[in-house]
């Protein structure tokens, strides 16, 4: 018989995370469509069914491909699909794009406390804010959530607000009563997955088909961005102190969109249209892809519409420093979130028999292989070829290293999976030593057997002694945890940089926040190393990665959104952005953890995040949605794919629009080489200090080869809420042959604000 709609719907959402095979025996492909919805006819009631309709006038079961319905922050649908279904969705007149299905990554305590939202003068303005924030909802994408955390109590809240909407769905090992007034909804997206990966899910890891966390990560993330007051937290005796996520008083609804295999597209955009729907006011996202035309990223597809919405969208920048060019998730209307460390640090130490103490880190908290420190022999390359340098799985020789510290390289395997493979033969302890690629950059871990991490320098000196022949000897010790580290903090060797591959005209990545060794909430079901063999459990865990330091910007966000109601997010962007700070404790320049060299706004953006500046920023630089369009226009997209990202129909293209010119809080300044090139451009900014009379003048700071001249040097404000336009000229004095970038700063100032943006330079053919 024929279906009805409703029926057909109701059977898609049955079938849909089936593997697909046609009758002939052709595996399908799962596929993002982006439709026109001007072209949606009258008599379809919703997105939904005029989608399944659209399918079933192709001759295409919905019943058996159609997979997702998106509505709210994009257009569109995924759908399980043969080739012989493309040519026919390519050449209709309401579809917009056809775009295959992609793999995203994930971008794997003392952090209130080093942002300053614990200072006694910070007091009142924050217990206010805490009361506001109960309003605010964060929507966190990632690989669930383990409800039962201390840190998701919410007994003393109110009831979540009137207009939210999410639910907590039923799942395996996840009844509905699990969310609460801290935990107000839980969804899993895995119909992509599914599709493309037969049924599956999980294969060997026993991954719940449900909003719970096997992972880890998921509950990291949320409880570092909100996470309740928790008294007596640490890993394993490491970091102790009181627990708490940046807006403690706000909500967080998790969208399970991660797996064991991946994160697929169609899920990510399934999980944003979600919450967007659902009534999140920010959206925290720590996972990415590679670079590719906004039209064919999921992730700023679905944030556009989120912020057209109003929901401040965070992205990790991406973990793939200290390479330069490598930064995701670039749209402007994101906030892309390099890492930096904290002021706190957990060192161990490497004692060799000549007398040298060599300091690295650890987070071992386990039984040594003997009573006291004691010298152990010492042995690199315990195997048969150089591939047990690495200690890679297989390739020690329990023979040659049994009972002794075996000093494996870092890189190509996972840093806790070399110390299970030294523990798995016999060896007593391991020294893992960096190499070249990731530099003096020191990341802890909660190695299964006693274990020290130390930087390239030092791992050179033990190499070195090492090879010297004769019997080498060494002893591990272990040092706790130390607060007060100087300089801090420093931007982590493996946060992505800049330039941005997409758009070179947008500096990326915006800012930094901590994410070197951040505390925050686990699994229940997942030791602190996250391997199987790890029995151990523990419920808050220290983990790295821009992973941590997206969830920081996104509870930031949610103390702003609370004070002020009504910016928008590229409002409370810029005030994170130009209130951001560029020095350390010891009052120097952000240096780089890769070679401790001077860092730069292509490695840090506008500089490491100053919450209690960004609360009264004095100018914000806003951005409309119509802004984004004229900007999407200069880039030359077609209209098709303008509409893929805005959703909108009728779009009008301004004739004068350089990408340079979207009023963004950083300048990126794109010369030609080989010419005296002049480039020109306007911003506006908007007084959201006092109403009373208020003057800014111009501070420019540039490289001698540029000339930059702002008209007019002088902005006045009469009144809260008025605008300004100014100009900025920017003259390339002399021929460039070299590809060096240079930097500079903008920045209006009065007495009580210094609204700064970093500018960066860079000649190209």
């Amino acid at each position: 018989m024929e279906l009805t709609l409703p029926l057909l719907l109701h059977v898609v959402l049955l079938l849909a995370s089936h593997s697909l095979v046609n009758a002939e025996g052709g595996n399908a492909t799962t596929y993002i469509v982006f439709m026109d919805a001007a072209r949606m006819p009258a008599v379809h009631r919703t997105p939904a069914h005029w989608h399944a309709a659209h399918l079933q006038s192709l001759s295409i079961d919905p019943a058996r491909h159609l997979l997702y319905s998106y509505s709210a922050a994009a257009h569109g649908f995924a759908a399980a699909l043969l080739p012989a279904h493309l040519p026919l969705l390519r050449a209709s007149p309401e579809v917009l794009q056809v775009v295959p299905d992609t793999v995203f990554q994930l971008h794997t305590t003392r952090s209130p406390e080093f942002l300053g939202l614990l200072a006694p003068a910070y007091q009142p303005a924050i217990q206010n804010l805490e009361a506001a924030t109960h309003d605010v909802v964060i929507g966190v994408l990632d690989t669930g959530v383990w409800p039962e955390s201390p840190s998701f109590a919410g007994g003393d809240l109110p009831p979540p607000p009137a207009r939210w909407k999410g639910v907590c769905e039923a799942g395996v090992d996840f009844p509905p009563s699990l969310c609460g007034r801290k935990l107000v909804g839980a969804r899993s997206f895995s119909r992509g997955l599914r599709a493309a990966n037969g049924g599956a899910i999980g294969v060997g890891k026993r991954e719940f088909r449900s909003a719970r966390d096997r992972d880890g990560h998921g509950t990291h993330t949320a409880t570092t961005a909100a996470g309740a007051v928790v008294a007596n937290a640490s890993l394993l005796g490491y970091a102790p102190g009181t627990a708490r996520g940046m807006a403690p008083g706000a909500r967080v609804a998790a969208y399970k969109v991660c797996w064991p295999e991946g994160c697929l597209s169609s899920d990510i955009l399934a999980g944003i249209d979600a919450a967007v729907a659902d009534g999140v006011g920010v959206l925290s996202l720590s996972l990415g892809g590679g670079a590719a035309p906004y039209f064919r990223d999921t992730v700023a597809v679905g944030a556009f519409g989120a912020a057209a919405a109003g929901v401040f969208v965070s992205c990790s920048a991406g973990n793939s420093g200290p390479s330069g060019a490598t930064v995701s998730n670039s749209a402007p209307w994101v906030a892309t979130v390099g890492a930096g460390t904290l002021d706190r640090d957990f060192p161990a130490y490497v004692t060799l028999p000549t007398g040298a103490r060599l300091a690295g880190v650890s987070l071992y908290a386990g039984p040594s292989s003997s009573p006291r420190p004691a010298m152990l022999p010492l042995v690199y390359g315990g195997g048969r070829d150089n591939a047990s340098k690495l200690c890679l799985s297989g390739t020690l020789d329990p023979a040659a290293v049994r009972g002794k510290i075996v000093l494996c390289d870092r890189g190509v395997n996972a840093r806790v999976e070399k110390g299970a493979v030294v523990k798995a033969a016999g060896g007593g302890g391991m020294v893992l030593a960096n190499t070249a690629v990731s530099g003096e950059e020191l990341v802890a871990d909660s190695h299964l057997l006693p274990a020290v991490a130390v930087g390239r320098s030092v791992g050179d000196k033990i190499r070195e002694y090492a090879a010297r022949g004769g019997r080498p000897m060494a002893m591990l010790s272990f040092g706790g945890t130390v607060l007060g580290i100087r300089p801090s903090p420093v931007v982590a060797a493996f946060s992505s940089r800049g330039p941005n591959t997409v758009v070179p005209e947008v500096l990326k990545p915006d800012m930094i926040g901590p994410g070197v060794n951040i505390l925050a909430g686990w699994s229940g079901v997942a030791g602190p190393t996250g391997l199987a063999k790890d029995g151990r459990r523990t419920h808050f865990n220290i983990i790295s990665g821009t992973s941590m330091s997206c969830p920081h910007i996104s509870g930031v966000a949610a103390l702003l959104k609370a004070a002020h109601p009504n910016w928008s997010p590229a409002a409370i962007k810029s005030a994170l952005m130009t209130t951001a700070y560029t020095v350390d404790n010891t009052n120097s320049s952000l240096r780089d953890a890769a070679d401790g060299s001077l860092a730069n706004p292509f490695v840090y953006g506008a500089g490491h995040v100053d919450p209690q500046k960004a609360l009264s920023p004095g100018l914000v630089y806003d951005i409309s949605t119509n802004d984004y369009v004229s900007f999407l226009c200069s880039l030359n997209y077609s209209l098709p794919h303008i509409q893929v990202i805005t959703k909108m129909s009728n779009i009008t293209c301004p004739r004068k629009f350089r990408p340079g010119d979207l009023n963004y809080p950083s300048f990126s300044v794109v010369f030609k080489k080989k010419s005296r090139q002049v480039l020109r451009f306007r911003r506006e900014l908007t007084n959201v200090g006092p109403a009373t009379m208020s003057v800014y003048n111009v501070k420019v700071s540039s490289p001698e080869s540029v000339s930059v001249t702002v008209t007019p040097a002088k902005l006045v404000f009469k009144k809260a809420g008025q605008k300004q336009r100014y100009y900025v000229t920017f003259r390339s004095k002399a021929n460039q042959s070299s590809a060096k970038p240079y930097f500079g700063w903008i920045s209006w100032v009065n007495d009580e604000h210094v609204v700064r943006s970093p500018v960066a330079y860079t000649w190209k053919m």
